[in-house]
């Protein structure tokens, strides 16, 4: 067994009792004993619920499956104690935050929110935060117990061959393209309303005529938080761009609405709503300028000044992104492109911002495309590109020769989840536990549970 699934089978069950008013009261008792640790019967039926709700899949009975889980999830966070592992709080409360907004998203409100699970917020988040606190603890621990595993190339060869032939996974085409990005100039008219608008929303949250998160459902431009009254969450500094993350962690009064920011995505207020150490919790709301037909067009020409001038050798497409492109996340790598999934330069055509892979769909090596407009993935504002297929390695079975890293990945990964797996059938045997009657009739994953009466 791979280690990403021994994650998520640990993960999957790692939830805490947030659905307690679903169906009733459970008559509490206790089911399994691990060490000094207990599991309730009413915290098993509770995730049983859960993952019904969430579709999520149970191998087997639920009521053998769910708490064995359980079990090894204990024989981690023992072994975490025993060594002194701990979750980042910072990262707990910006999760809970998290998870917080994509209940009030899907349900529809705070209230609706706590009506639904019976819990007041307090109570919600604090379920929460144990439940994500000891996730990221198993999390660390596993990481921790394998973090010098590693394989030698003979490993990597011999865990290939091994492959049974329709094991050996396909892998798809992949490219690498290069990028040459104009911003199409924003009249400043267009930005002078945009800060009238936004001055006169400071305005009315300032003489209590109207609530900025109201305003922010509204109006903002940005739909992540938008929909949660401007809401970002808690983040640390390093998670905003810096004109935004300066004027979030400069916010002393939630009465108070700060100066206009501007930041490569347009325009924005902030509110505060709550500092935590070096997190802060804000709302805002964006206004993006929009681009005219008339500087879009102007762009969309100057690209295809350039693009002659490259095919004509005046110079290199890649001189031209260091000279031109305004792109600062492509511009010091000659226009080439990351994929954000891998942090390498190789993208699978899904992978693309769509414009870009119809643009590449029919294009040879080292060919350069016509000059189009296209949303800008990250800033979310029209932009004005050509774009250059660097390199294209058609779908094939992967191999030695040219996936070696993917391989290496592959057998580094599984001879970790066997670690993983004998660890806990040695942990099983220097703890103790206790399993009730009529709870003991299992097929387990793991058999060295110690079942007694």
């Amino acid at each position: 067994m791979s280690i990403k699934k021994i994650y998520t089978a640990i993960f999957s069950v790692i939830i805490l009792p947030l659905l307690a008013n679903a169906q009733g009261t459970v008559i509490d008792e206790v089911v399994w004993v691990v060490g000094d640790e207990v599991i309730l019967k009413s915290q098993v039926e509770e995730q049983y619920r859960n993952m019904q709700y969430e579709r999520q899949k149970i191998e087997g009975d639920p009521y053998c499956f769910i708490p064995e889980q359980m079990a090894v999830q204990k024989l981690f966070l023992h072994q975490a104690d025993l060594d002194s592992i701990s979750a980042d709080e910072g990262q707990v409360a910006q999760e809970v935050d998290r998870r917080i907004n994509y209940f009030i998203m899907n349900i529809g409100s705070k209230e609706k929110v706590e009506e639904y699970f019976g819990k007041p917020m307090p109570e919600l988040k604090e379920a929460l935060s144990e439940m994500v606190r000891d996730q990221g603890v198993v999390q660390e621990m596993q990481r921790t117990l394998v973090q010098n595993i590693k394989v030698t190339p003979s490993e990597v060869r011999r865990y290939y061959d091994n492959m049974p032939k329709d094991s050996i996974p396909f892998v798809p085409m992949k490219v690498e393209v290069q990028i040459l990005k104009l911003n199409p100039v924003i009249p400043q008219e267009q930005v002078d309303n945009i800060k009238a608008r936004l001055r006169e929303y400071t305005e009315r949250v300032e003489k209590g005529e109207s609530e900025f998160s109201t305003l922010a459902i509204l109006y903002s431009e940005d739909p992540g938080s938008a929909r949660m009254g401007g809401e970002t969450g808690f983040a640390g500094r390093a998670q905003w761009v810096e004109p935004f993350a300066k004027a979030a962690f400069s916010l002393s009064d939630p009465k108070k609405v700060s100066n206009i920011v501007e930041s490569e995505f347009g325009y924005h207020i902030l509110q505060l709503i709550e500092k935590k150490g070096d997190m802060v919790n804000v709302r805002h709301i964006l206004l993006k300028p929009k681009v005219s037909q008339t500087e879009k067009s102007n762009s969309l020409a100057k690209l295809d000044s350039i693009k002659t001038d490259i095919t004509n050798s005046v110079f290199t497409f890649e001189e031209a992104v260091i000279a031109l492109s305004q792109d600062k996340d492509t511009k010091n790598s000659k226009g080439l492109m990351v994929n954000p999934n891998s942090g390498n330069s190789r993208f699978e055509m899904s992978e693309l911002p769509q414009e870009i892979a119809r643009a590449i769909s029919t294009m040879k090596i080292d060919e350069i495309s016509d000059p189009f407009i296209m949303i800008d993935p990250k800033m979310g504002r029209e932009v004005a590109v050509i774009v250059k297929l660097k390199s294209r390695t058609d779908g094939h079975k992967a191999n030695i020769s040219d996936d070696y890293q993917q391989i290496k990945a592959m057998a580094e990964n599984q001879k970790k989840g066997e670690f993983i797996e004998n660890w806990i059938k040695e942990k099983q045997k220097t703890t103790y536990v206790k399993i009730k009657e009529g709870w003991q009739n299992c097929e387990f994953k793991y058999d060295g549970w110690l079942v007694t009466e």
